[in-house]
This record gives structure tokens, C-alpha cells and sequence, in this order.
């Protein structure tokens, strides 16, 4: 064989980024470099892994196989650094993770963060996404675990019960809507919202509820995150919708209101997911029971 792990890592780098510049940087070499070496991997494959197009890189049909067995076999690298990492000094384990914005901030985080100071050998790898793309993304290994809302039809994942969270409209004291017990997301759009990054999960579904009602979302402000938001919203520069286990996780809920969506969507059910078939490390295994374990992510599954 012509080529080494780093061209292994770089070819699935560039398939995720759909471009060869990003991809090279997230494996931390030149552009010329990587290019070089996509060559060398190509030669020795004998065909070529992706089409050059305007859009990007796109793999081709040798390249998608290529992809699911280069998934496969840093799966067992990671396998590999688990189970000689308890007898080697300096050696981690890394264990990737994609969730929604609300199970990131109102749960997840915290969680890792103490995960990961019992842990010093193991490091971590967290990316937001849409509830959407996130079973796919496992059944793909571009994360080892996965934790969304609502419900899916992909088949071959193992899915546990992971928390129960409510989607709410905040407001300040003296916004008109902070005086109703509760109300429709067509009503709330009546007013300015104060909303996340245009990239995150929260807004983008925001975007899209609006949409399905016909109603255009009056986006005063985005935030850089779930503390920036409530801040802007507790000054009065607009109303916002979040997860109530975000707003009480600020510790800024004292200065807001807090007011029920009558819809059935604002019960947001986070399901954890691995895949079936997946034969994951010790430590990756360990972090899922620590996240399932979770005090706060488990006193919210006897909601319903």
C-alpha cells in the first residue's frame, strides 16, 4: 500500500468539507500538500475518489466506498487507542458527538465538561446540527453518537430515552405577551424576535415553523448564543424562543418571562442514538452511560 493514515484522514476530511482546502485544514496541512497526497491515494486506488465541480469536491461511486471503509477503520484506531490507552501514558481516546442546539446547551454540555475532567485521557468532538441530519450523520460515522428531538425512520440505529425539554417564548416583564399563560407560535410572530446564528439548529427551525405558517419572521438580532439572546431579550430589544432547560440553566430566568407554546412540537423528546452495529471503545461506551445518567437529563424523562 502507497499511502498512510494521514491520507486516510485527509480523504475523509475533504469528502465531510466537500472542498480541498478544508479539508486539508482540518488535518493541519498546506493545500498543496493535501493535494499531493489525494493524488498519491488516488494513484494507488486506481481510480479517482472525487469529481472536481464548481460546487466543490464530490465523491464518486469508488469514492463513497472508499468512505465507508476508511469510517470503518478509524473506528478501530479508536478501538485500538481505548484499549492500549490505560497502559500508555499520553495516549487518547477521542470520542465525537452531534447534537441539536437545545440538547447542547440545555444538557449536553455540562455533562461532557464534567465527563471530561473525570476523563484526562479522552477528548472530544462536538458538532451542532439540525435534529434532521443527525441519525443519518451517525449511520454515516461522521459522529459516534447522536442526540436529537423528535422522531426517525432511519433504521439500524439503537436509540435510548435520553431527556424531555419544552420549547417556550421568553419575553420581559413588560412585554405584552409575558401577560398571557400561554400561546400560538402564529401569535408570537406578531412581534420582533431576538433569534440564534443564522447557522444554528434553533433558528433554522424557527425559520422553518414560520414557514409552514405562511408567516414571515421578524429577525430584529442574532445572537452569537443562548446567553447573548437572553440578555438582548431581558433589555426588551425583542422576544425569543429557546428551551426552557436553557433558561433556567443562565441563571438569568429571574429577570424573564417564560410563557407555554400551546403546540404540541414545543415537547421536545432528545433521544440519544449509536449505531446498531457499531463496536465502540470502552471509553466511548462509558461517556454514553454517563450522559444517560445525567441527574438533570434524567428528572426531566418522568415529564410525560
Amino acid at each position: 500500500m502507497r499511502y498512510e493514515l494521514t491520507d486516510l484522514r485527509l480523504f475523509m476530511a475533504i469528502a465531510q468539507a466537500g472542498n480541498l482546502s478544508m479539508g486539508a485544514a482540518q488535518v493541519h496541512i498546506t493545500a498543496s500538500s493535501a493535494s499531493y497526497r489525494l493524488k498519491n491515494f488516488e494513484h494507488a486506488m486506481g481510480t479517482p475518489m472525487f469529481t472536481r465541480t464548481a460546487r466543490g469536491m464530490e465523491l464518486t461511486l469508488a469514492g463513497e466506498a472508499a468512505l465507508r471503509h476508511v469510517r470503518e477503520l478509524f473506528e478501530g484506531v479508536e478501538r485500538m487507542h481505548g484499549d492500549v490507552g490505560r497502559y500508555t501514558a499520553g495516549l487518547k481516546g477521542h470520542v465525537r458527538l452531534a447534537a441539536n442546539s437545545s440538547a447542547l446547551n440545555g444538557f449536553v454540555t455540562q455533562s461532557l465538561g464534567r465527563f471530561l475532567v473525570l476523563n484526562p485521557d479522552v477528548d472530544a468532538e462536538v458538532e451542532e446540527r439540525q435534529s434532521e441530519t443527525i441519525p443519518a450523520a451517525v449511520l454515516a460515522r461522521e459522529a459516534d453518537i447522536g442526540i436529537f428531538a423528535g422522531a426517525t425512520s432511519a433504521e439500524g440505529l439503537l436509540v435510548h430515552r435520553y431527556a424531555l425539554d419544552r420549547l417556550v417564548i421568553v419575553a420581559a416583564p413588560d412585554h405584552s405577551i409575558a401577560a398571557l399563560p400561554e400561546t400560538k407560535l402564529g401569535h408570537a410572530l406578531d412581534f420582533d424576535f431576538v433569534c440564534m446564528s443564522r447557522s444554528s439548529s434553533n433558528f433554522l427551525f424557527l425559520r422553518d415553523m414560520a414557514q409552514k405558517l405562511g408567516r414571515p419572521l421578524r429577525a430584529r438580532l442574532h445572537g452569537h448564543s443562548f446567553d447573548a439572546v437572553l440578555a438582548l431579550v431581558e433589555l426588551g430589544v425583542g422576544i425569543a424562543l429557546v428551551p426552557r432547560s436553557v433558561v433556567l440553566a443562565t441563571g438569568l430566568s429571574k429577570g424573564l418571562s417564560m410563557v407555554p407554546l400551546a403546540e404540541d412540537w414545543s415537547l421536545r423528546e432528545l433521544k440519544l442514538v449509536v449505531r446498531e452495529d457499531a463496536r465502540l471503545p470502552g471509553f466511548t461506551q462509558a461517556f454514553i452511560q454517563f450522559l444517560l445518567d445525567d441527574p438533570l437529563a434524567a428528572s426531566t424523562r418522568d415529564e410525560i
